[in-house]
């Protein structure tokens, strides 16, 4: 008849196993998860693509060059033009397929009106592509 607490062998002391119930059921819930998402991932279609060519079509369009000179003189690739050649030239040039690019390069001293001047020549003709050629500063 002891009345110490170490003394009864009742089921009320302290639990020294863990419980494993709960971690089972965790594990059987994830497992269930996986084996149902697993075969939805890895559901593909099969479908017939076309084949294509892998060489790259390489037609680089052909370059205009145009320069304008500090007196006013149109060059064509280095040949002298009048403004009404410069038009012709210029829907010539338009009709070609692909289109060439036009370069266009200015003197540092020309008028910014004779370079809109070309410009809207170019527009006006239907060359679509121009581009401006600049000298880099030198320091």
């Amino acid at each position: 008849m002891g009345m110490s607490p170490f003394a009864s062998d009742d089921d009320d002391g302290l639990m020294n196993e863990i419980n494993m119930t709960p971690l089972v059921d965790v594990m059987l819930v994830l497992l269930i998860v996986f084996m149902v998402t697993i075969p939805v991932i890895r559901h593909a279609v099969k479908i017939d693509l076309p084949h294509a060519s892998s060489q790259k079509e390489e037609t680089k369009p052909a370059q205009v060059n145009v320069s304008i000179e500090a007196d006013g003189t149109v060059l064509w690739d280095d040949k002298a033009v009048s403004s009404d050649e410069l038009r012709a030239k210029i829907a010539q040039a338009a009709q070609a397929d692909p289109q060439p690019e036009l370069h266009l390069n200015a003197d540092r001293k020309i008028a910014y009106e004779k370079v809109a001047d070309v410009m809207s020549a170019a527009q006006a003709g239907g060359l679509t592509k121009i581009g401006f050629v600049t000298q880099p500063v030198s320091h």
